[in-house]
């Protein structure tokens, strides 16, 4: 897996590439808490993510619980179809807005959501 930090406005992207996994998902919380000073949301870009595990998907939402607690957000873009199956089936897509593109994710957060 390969993690990529880019920072858009005021929103942190962290790009995630490979497979997120219980072997590897301890590199995106390190990646998540290394960056979090750098923005308030973020938004986690699954486009080039062919696979996510339970564990993967814990960790996105440890990441989200600790963005909550600082007064952010995270925003899911460009999730692949067997990704979108593990939100689907968890409903973990509950509690994450998810974007069919990046864009669409970055200005997601000029919105009011209590809408």
């Amino acid at each position: 897996m390969q993690l990529i930090f880019k920072q858009q406005n005021d929103v942190g992207i962290i790009e995630v590439h490979g497979r997120l996994d219980a072997y590897n998902s301890p590199n995106l919380r390190a990646m998540y808490d290394k960056v979090c000073n750098n923005a308030v949301n973020f938004v986690f870009d699954m486009q080039n993510c062919e696979f996510i595990d339970s564990t993967g998907l814990g960790t996105i939402v440890a990441c989200l619980k600790s963005a909550s607690q600082g007064g952010g957000d995270i925003h899911i873009a460009n999730l692949q179809s067997k990704p979108r199956m593990v939100f689907d089936i968890t409903r973990a897509h509950k509690i994450f807005h998810i974007f069919d593109d990046l864009d669409a994710a970055v200005a997601s957060f000029d919105r009011d959501w209590d809408d």
